[in-house]
């Protein structure tokens, strides 16, 4: 199981995109890029397997505007303890929804807040 991003990182780079490169900044809305094959990738790890895989509304919309700007693909790619799930948010509708969810995924005791997300069904995904 992959648990880390930079374990999600490493797999897709040594497996599927050996160009892989990170992104510099640490809080941009893409993690990695893949000049060749013209990707913008944001990476998640779960610790749950969901049937449906959540993302930001912000997220979502940097992650393709930065793409798009580019001429690339933007991805989303999650890892569960089930698999690695990888979504072309080109090629998915998307609908937004408020929920309560805490500030902050990898810190506790942060709180709810509203968040606006989309969640993104496993089945219409490519699993690696």
């Amino acid at each position: 199981m992959i648990d880390t991003e930079q374990e999600l990182f490493n797999y897709i780079k040594g497996r599927y995109l050996e160009d892989l490169v990170k992104s510099e900044h640490l809080y941009e809305y893409h993690d990695c890029t893949s000049t060749l094959y013209r990707l913008h990738i944001e990476l998640k790890c779960r610790h749950r397997h969901y049937k449906d895989l959540i993302i930001e509304k912000d997220k979502y919309e940097a992650l393709v505007q930065q793409a798009e700007r580019l001429g690339f693909t933007p991805f989303y790619v999650n890892a569960t303890p089930k698999g690695i799930y990888a979504f072309n948010l080109r090629k998915i509708t998307v609908k937004w929804t408020t929920k309560k969810l805490p500030a902050k995924t990898e810190f506790e005791d942060q709180g709810l807040i509203d968040k606006t997300v989309a969640l993104l069904p496993v089945g219409q995904a490519v699993q690696l």
